[in-house]
């Protein structure tokens, strides 16, 4: 009896079946949960004077899974069962919900009450939320320029007129509306599951990332550990994660990383693209990191430095190929200085076609029409040129980079003839004086091993010219190029081919 508190408590567990909130913020499972204790050093469990604090709490789980620990943990320390109980959830574990629908579910997952001062709760607190924490009348907005200081919000979306009656996002942590009780206190270990990003109603309705914010707020507080487990899209920054990866990758203290290129290996029925991670960040350790790629159930693990490159590689199969590549081809000579800007020639994705003027392209189902000469900016130099023009958003739509990826082929690319142009939906990947020279580009932009390079930089729709950065750029380009010829120039092994060949879609023609 004494050990199976939570085990007759829950069951059988409903957190392992509990509907997410929404593809932002998803509820972890047990099983996840307990992965991440795992990478803690287990003798904190035995520790009475341990704490911990979950500052994102949605189900609980991971106080919950806290707890158990701890109460077969610190059984020979503490052996009156009452007494452990009322040590571990006063004066150990700690938690700010995210909303108060959150807060209420946290206490009942934790306390077996959702009120810790009723004759249900398995402690008695002197108040309704106990060591779990929501208090929205205290977190606000700070609203400059109609943008949050904090998250980032719009106040356009998220302004008080605008969401009167409903959840303000505002999350007590990050919003410089830490509890009283937490403001002092020195945490062994931090860890949760944070908000994942907020709508900004920006156009196309770009959602912006805020979990950057929970690990930066939680480095603060100066814990022992930290263990979080956010979108794996940080990998390659952009939208304003760029500051935020150039400092993990870094951190000398993230030791160890582990991540998962489909996130339905870790949330069921929840799809985000380009996976999940989760770390371990050690405040008393500095070393090179231990990356564990996990693709249903295998492992492939290799400790190396984040910050090999500006752009990490998440595949640890995938970096020796590109040593071996750079080894041969300058680092300073890729594709990201020939590929063109996002819109190159000026005009958005919902430029209007005119009736006359210069040939342009468009998105598919409207293909080449004419825009406006005075809309078209030519400052790149690129409208004289024979172009090889290609999707901006080319892989829309998949989100598993664990099945093979295509990028480019024959139906979406187009070779733009001098005098033409293209809208925002399409990006110059070069620009040549002949029609031969635009060929053989295009030849070597299909094969296999540089749209391969080009994955290793990938991590959502969107392929701009910076995730070019592992492309190299040819001597020159005067015939057609094949795989088998950049193996021998590369020295790629068939081993290496063979990997390649797996993670690349063949060319649809």
């Amino acid at each position: 009896m004494i050990d199976s508190l939570y085990e007759k408590a829950y069951n059988p567990d409903v957190l392992t079946c509990i509907a997410n909130l929404s593809n932002d913020e998803v509820f972890t499972p047990p099983s996840v949960a307990n992965a991440m204790l795992d990478l803690l050093p287990q003798e904190i469990f035995s520790n009475p004077d341990a704490k911990f604090l979950d500052p994102a709490c949605k189900s609980g789980v991971f106080l919950r899974e806290i707890a158990k620990r701890l109460l077969k943990g610190l059984k020979d320390k503490i052996p009156d069962l009452q007494e452990r109980i009322d040590h571990i959830f006063k004066t150990q574990l700690y938690g700010i919900a995210i909303t108060e629908l959150t807060s209420l579910l946290s206490r009942r997952s934790v306390y077996c009450s959702k009120y810790p001062n009723c004759k249900y709760s398995v402690t008695q607190f002197d108040n309704p939320q106990g060591n779990i924490f929501f208090n929205n009348t205290k977190t606000k907005h700070l609203w400059i320029g109609g943008k949050c200081l904090h998250c980032g919000a719009s106040e356009k979306e998220y302004g008080d007129e605008v969401r009167e009656g409903l959840e303000r996002h505002a999350y007590q942590f990050i919003h410089n509306a830490i509890p009283g009780e937490l403001e002092n206190m020195k945490f062994d270990v931090i860890i949760g599951n944070p908000p994942y990003q907020l709508e900004t109603g920006g156009a196309g309705r770009q959602a912006k990332p805020i979990y950057h914010h929970f690990i930066e707020q939680a480095k603060k507080l100066n814990p022992r550990f930290l263990i979080m487990i956010i979108p794996s899209r940080w990998f390659s920054g952009g939208f304003g994660l760029d500051s935020f990866r150039n400092k993990m990758l870094n951190d000398r203290h993230l030791i160890k990383l582990v991540d998962y290129p489909n996130s339905a290996d870790v949330f069921s029925g929840v799809d985000i693209a380009g996976g999940v991670c989760y770390f371990k960040w050690d405040r008393d350790h500095e070393s090179d990191c231990e990356i564990i790629n996990v693709i249903e159930n295998n492992k492939d693990c290799e400790i190396r430095k984040l910050n090999e490159y500006k752009t990490f590689v998440r595949f640890n199969k995938s970096i020796s190929i590109i040593r071996k590549i750079f080894s041969i081809q300058s680092r300073d000579m890729t594709l990201e200085s020939v590929v063109s800007p996002q819109r190159p020639f000026g005009l958005p994705t919902n430029y209007v076609p005119r009736e006359k003027g210069i040939p342009c392209w468009f998105i598919q189902k409207i293909g080449k029409k004419f825009a406006d000469e005075k809309d078209v900016d030519d400052s790149n130099k690129l409208l004289d040129k024979w172009k090889f023009i290609a999707p901006k958003a080319p892989i829309a739509g998949q989100t598993d980079f664990t099945k093979p990826i295509g990028f480019y082929y024959e139906g979406n690319t187009k070779i733009a003839k001098p005098g033409e142009c293209c809208t925002e939906s399409f990006i110059v990947l070069g620009a040549f004086d002949t029609e031969k020279e635009v060929l053989s580009y295009k030849s070597y932009i299909f094969t296999k091993i540089a749209r391969f390079l080009l994955l290793q930089t990938v991590i959502s729709q969107d392929v701009l010219r910076n995730k070019f950065c592992f492309v190299p750029n040819l001597e020159k380009y005067d015939h057609i190029y094949t795989d088998e010829e950049l193996c021998k120039k590369w020295g790629i092994s068939k081993a290496e081919w063979d990997y390649i060949d797996s993670r690349i879609c063949n060319i649809e023609r």
